[in-house]
């Protein structure tokens, strides 16, 4: 399965990396290759949007399922593909530095069953460290901008 940690540092109080992530809505908007999400309920929802698998550019639905949120630090998610074999987890972990900085860590293990697979997860394998860091910096920058407008 191929996977991917990304940290970053972010001048931020862990609270306020928790007061977004806490929220799906918040940070589906943020994936690469957003199209659209619906949220079926507080712990459910699904991803829509478009994944480069080598020649094939293809839109994906994805469900996300959070399987904990453990205030203040990290929200755990598994991910199945609907319209694709794909299946994954991940998490979004947050810890402290000092009072105002926070370590944000986000991690992805994304791996493909389909015919293609083969192909398919090798183009993950070289796809997912971009993958994971365009989603955690986005969220890191998104809630810097927030903060900054508070």
């Amino acid at each position: 399965m191929p996977s991917e940690l990304h940290q970053i540092r972010v001048k931020l109080p862990i609270h306020s990396i928790w007061n977004f992530v806490s929220v799906m809505d918040h940070w589906a908007p943020l994936v690469p290759g957003y199209i659209d999400h619906e949220t079926l309920n507080s712990t459910d929802s699904i991803w829509k949007f478009k994944s480069d698998f080598g020649l094939i550019k293809k839109k994906v639905e994805l469900r996300v399922e959070i399987t904990s949120w453990e205030e203040p630090n990290k929200v755990t998610f598994n991910l199945l593909g609907i319209n694709e074999k794909i299946s994954g987890h991940g998490y979004f972990l947050a810890e402290e530095i000092n009072s105002e900085e926070t370590m944000m860590n986000g991690f992805l293990d994304l791996s493909s069953e389909a015919a293609m697979s083969k192909m398919i997860n090798a183009k993950l394998k070289k796809n997912i460290k971009e993958m994971t860091q365009d989603l955690t910096t986005a969220i890191a920058t998104r809630i810097q901008e927030l903060e900054e407008v508070k």
